[in-house]
């Protein structure tokens, strides 16, 4: 034997191991391919959520937090002010609700006072925020809400420039002017009932109750 023979011998063996380590070669890669190929079929679609738009659930979320249209926001003023002067137990000025009626002022106040005409009210009125309601007494004339601060003048109840005349103004009329409830207004209408009337401004030092303190704040705001 040749020694090309030989060498053809010792070169022959290895082509046929060549030849099946590509094949293992390509079928791996096929195997590789395919897997891929599967995990992308099973893997699940992007939500419209991850695309940067709104899921119907974070919308149902959304619109929960916000409030139904008509509605008045929580900035909003839930209450209102009102002045409740007159035949009640207790004048002042009063937080009520902002669907409050007369009725509930009333009761803000304490409720009518003895002489009080409940009669010439209409308490299933609607308030007004910044009213002033004034509760008649008996004899008295109703009078008409006043909204933003002084209330009417009654009959002959205030002279001009707004002050309070001593020989006419009404029990409630006295009891807007400051330190002036009920039982005081009673002692100035007795005092000038007893005597005639009020001869001067000065002469308010001789009601029960009136000292100088008292008498120095209403001597700019009453008359004779």
């Amino acid at each position: 034997m040749s020694e090309s023979e030989l060498a053809d011998l010792f070169e022959r063996p290895p082509r046929p191991r060549l030849r099946i380590g590509v094949g293992a070669a390509i079928v791996l890669v096929l195997v590789v391919l395919a897997g891929a190929i599967t995990l992308a079929a099973l893997r699940p679609t992007p939500s419209l959520g991850a695309l940067g738009e709104v899921s119907p659930t974070e919308s149902l979320q959304l619109s929960a937090t916000e409030p139904p249209a008509g509605e008045p926001s929580s900035e909003g003023s839930t209450t209102l002010l009102v002045h409740v002067v007159g035949a009640v137990t207790s004048p002042g000025v009063y937080e009520v609700p902002l669907t409050a009626r007369v009725v509930d002022a009333i009761a803000a106040a304490g409720g009518l006072a003895g002489d009080a005409d409940p009669s010439l009210l209409n308490m299933a009125r609607t308030l007004v925020d910044g009213e002033q309601l004034r509760v008649p007494r008996i004899g008295e004339a109703a009078s008409e809400p006043v909204a933003g601060g002084a209330g009417p003048a009654g009959a002959g109840g205030a002279a001009g420039g707004g002050l309070v005349n001593l020989n006419t103004a009404s029990a409630a009329e006295l009891e807007e002017l400051p330190r002036i409830g009920p039982a005081m207004s009673s002692r100035i209408i007795d005092h000038r009932e007893q005597n005639g009337g009020f001869g001067a401004v000065e002469e308010l030092k001789e009601v029960a109750g009136i000292g100088d303190a008292t008498y120095e704040g209403l001597v700019d705001l009453v008359t004779v």
